[in-house]
């Protein structure tokens, strides 16, 4: 199927106190891909009436379009505003090689290229449970199936419930606790499929919440996040839930965990302390 979204972000950060300057850098664009195509993409900033003083995009070095940008003037407030118009083919989406046994994956050629997305990360690291119920998952079942297992099984176990985890909430403290949001989600099975020799990564971007919405009916979503394993392809899957990515999915970025992929980061000058808030719409126009 073929969907054609949207996607208003905007974030806006109140300040205790006026800063003399700010640099931030956003990855909020829609990446271009064989299934999916960004046809407008725009990043509207305004620091208490004024425009950024200069921007500059780049790709990072995980292949994610970053739009970076500094306001040099004293202000108390920033809103940044990212709106994309994207298209998502389905049918272009690539498809697992489910021949690919342990053997191959777990060649030295397959380190080699992929040795970033096999080792852990502080986010990433499972604990023995989890790599105990990995490896037996493993064992039982070929890569993609055992993959798909994974995201069930911790779909099973982790119960969604919003604001019980932060952002610096690691993969063993959202599976212990039995809650998280979908970046633990992704965290956790991204580990866990590293801890069997699969090569995983983390990946950001949108979710179109409602499948009912009429066309033209902006919905209120939220910044998403799920999980690629590498079958010959890069196959993506959503373990928050359980559910094969389809055309109301929209990637923005990868990388090993949530770091490389934050919709925003930066930093100001001065002694501020700021309070964020974020909207994010989504309007499905076909």
């Amino acid at each position: 199927m073929t969907s054609r979204m949207r996607v208003r972000h905007s974030s806006r950060y109140e300040y205790d106190a006026p800063v003399t300057a700010s640099f931030n850098e956003t990855r909020l664009t829609p990446l271009v891909l064989p299934w999916q195509n960004p046809l407008e993409t725009l990043l509207n900033v305004d620091a208490d009436g004024q425009a950024a003083s200069w921007q500059h995009a780049y790709s990072d070095y995980w292949g994610t379009w970053v739009r970076a940008f500094e306001v040099q003037a004293p202000h108390s407030s920033l809103n940044v505003e990212a709106v994309s118009l994207v298209e998502v083919n389905d049918a272009w989406r690539p498809k697992p090689d489910l021949e690919m046994s342990w053997d191959s994956v777990r060649a030295d050629s397959v380190y080699q290229r992929f040795g970033e997305y096999l080792t852990q990360t502080a986010r990433t690291e499972p604990n023995e449970e989890l790599s105990a119920i990995a490896v037996e998952v493993g064992s039982e079942l070929a890569p993609h199936q055992a993959a798909l297992a994974l995201c069930n099984r911790v779909r099973e176990t982790v119960t969604y419930v919003p604001g019980s985890t932060g952002v610096n909430t690691s993969a063993t403290q959202s599976w212990e606790a039995g809650t998280g949001v979908c970046q633990d989600y992704a965290h956790i099975v991204v580990g866990a499929l590293r801890h069997i020799g699969l090569p995983a990564r983390y990946v950001s971007g949108y979710m179109h919440p409602d499948q009912n919405a009429a066309l033209g009916e902006p919905v209120k979503g939220e910044s998403h996040a799920w999980v690629q394993w590498w079958l010959g392809e890069w196959i993506g899957h959503d373990p928050t839930n359980d559910s094969p990515i389809s055309e109301r999915h929209v990637l923005v970025g990868t990388g090993r965990d949530y770091t490389d992929a934050p919709p925003i980061k930066g930093l100001v000058a001065g002694s501020a302390t700021s309070e964020l808030s974020v909207s994010v719409e989504i309007t499905r126009l076909a």
